[in-house]
Formats: C-alpha cells, structure tokens, sequence
C-alpha cells in the first residue's frame, strides 16, 4: 500500500515551476474592458436603429 500511495504525492518543485498567478482585480478588469465585445444592449440599440430608420 505504500508503494501505491507514494506515486499519487505530488511534485511541488515541478507545480511551483509551472504555476502562473492570476491577474489582480484591477488588471482583470481592465483586460476585460479593453476587449470589444458585442453584449446584449448594443444588439438591441442596433435593432432600434435598424427600426426607425426603416419606418
């Protein structure tokens, strides 16, 4: 059972070279500002245009 047990021990030297931290709140947020996505308001703003001026 010992032999079994020390093949599921993790490698912290091996997770420590591998580990990258997360963005701190502030530079999240602005990535996620920066990037120009369409949501759900500018599809309706653009529906409300497409209709007036098609009236």
């Amino acid at each position: 059972m010992a032999e079994k047990d020390r093949s599921i021990m993790i490698n912290f030297e091996e997770e420590l070279k591998n580990f990258k931290p997360s963005l701190e709140v502030e530079e999240a947020e602005q990535a996620i500002y920066n990037h120009e996505l369409t949501d759900m308001t500018d599809v309706l703003k653009e529906m409300m245009q497409e209709l007036k001026h098609n009236m």
